[in-house]
């Protein structure tokens, strides 16, 4: 009796398609960002309240003169707040992450935090057209003209969170005379980049909040601006924005590729930082973690596409291209700009002696984000 042959499955035709197993959608999880601006040697919590958080933020004149001593005071006040991750704009510390100009991908991994991972560009630098050139304490600045400035061309399209002490043209600008002063550059670039948050200050009479949603048709236009109305105005609630979903906030974050799981750190220059806390400056190598990743980072890529810049344009935007600031990025529809200035009126303060200085309650901002871990 011959001997029976085992069977065996047949070989997949050259011409079947293949499959690719698709990843699951990361888990995501609301992270509470405390965010405050232009404290002025204001200290909390003698000046005002910080709301409990996972990650406060400064977006920058921490001090009046930027002396040693107003800086150690600042810092200590900084270090000692009990937040996960504290990142600022403007001066540097061993337990901050200090933002200069650069980007950082944070992991947050404190037992009882919320896990979630999110990339982050901070900037201290505010245009010399302002009306603060003239002090001689104005630091980081850079010259404003008609010409585009290529300082913002650098801001990664995959950044969540937008640091800058400056505000962008037209949005929560306006000082007392009502004039906006803020960069028309750095308004084109959050059209570009399409961050969930853009927090600014600087402008302390524009303290506030407002969501813009992009024309992604055309260039640098924005479909429409919705005000915010602060829930803490005038009594002890909290100052807050929810940019939930469910809220009605439309910014997927979701840059190039899917979410995988992925060992180790970034390999596309930006910076891997867990619980929060590191000085880019510093030689030493972030821990090794597992955590979601976009599959392809757009970190670096061509800040000068071809787009349609003509109001009337019909046709759809592009996406095919990689280097394409609209590719596979049409979940980022609105932004969130927030100028959470604490200091309530501008230099000189009414008052002898600076005894018309007011302050504002920080601004917090609830985001959702993919858990890493």
């Amino acid at each position: 009796m011959p001997e029976s042959i085992p069977s065996r499955i047949p070989p997949e035709s050259s011409t079947s398609p293949t499959r690719i197993p698709h990843p699951p959608p990361p888990r995501i999880r609301k992270t509470r960002f405390v965010c405050i601006s232009d404290t002025h040697n204001a200290s909390a919590p003698s000046s005002f309240q910080l709301p409990r958080g996972d990650v406060l933020l400064h977006a920058g004149d921490l001090t009046n003169q930027g002396s040693i001593s107003e800086l150690r005071k600042t810092l200590q006040w900084i270090e000692d707040a009990d937040f996960e991750a504290k990142i600022i704009v403007a001066a540097s510390s061993p337990s901050i992450l200090y933002l200069s100009h650069s980007a950082a991908e944070i992991n947050l991994s404190s037992p009882p935090g919320p896990h979630t991972t999110f990339r982050i560009f901070g900037s201290p630098f505010p245009p010399t057209s302002s009306p603060s050139k003239s002090s001689p304490y104005s630091a980081f600045t850079y010259p404003s003209s008609s010409s585009p400035t290529p300082l913002w061309n650098t801001i990664p399209l995959d950044t969540d969170i937008l640091i800058t002490h400056t505000p962008p043209h037209t949005h929560l600008d306006a000082r007392s005379d009502a004039q906006p002063i803020g960069c028309e550059d750095l308004r084109k670039a959050l059209w570009r980049v399409r961050p969930r948050l853009a927090l600014c200050g600087h402008v302390h009479e524009g303290r506030g909040a407002e969501v813009v949603r992009w024309d992604l048709d055309v260039e640098g236009k924005e479909e429409s601006v919705r005000g915010w109305e602060d829930p803490g105005r005038g009594n002890k609630k909290m100052s807050i924005v929810d940019l939930s979903a469910r809220a009605g906030f439309e910014n997927d974050g979701v840059g190039v590729g899917d979410w995988d799981r992925e060992e180790g750190e970034s390999s596309d220059g930006v910076q891997v930082v867990v619980d929060g806390g590191a000085d880019l400056d510093s030689d030493a190598k972030p821990r090794q973690r597992d955590k979601y990743r976009l599959r392809r980072s757009i970190a670096h890529i061509n800040p000068h596409p071809s787009i349609p810049t003509s109001s009337t344009s019909t046709s759809p935007p592009p996406s095919s291209s990689p280097s394409d600031p609209l590719s596979n990025r049409l979940g980022r529809k609105e932004t969130c700009i927030v100028n959470a200035a604490i200091m309530g009126r501008s230099w000189p303060h009414s008052g002898a002696r600076g005894r018309g200085k007011t302050f504002n309650k920080p601004i917090v901002v609830d985001i959702e984000l993919p858990v890493w871990e």
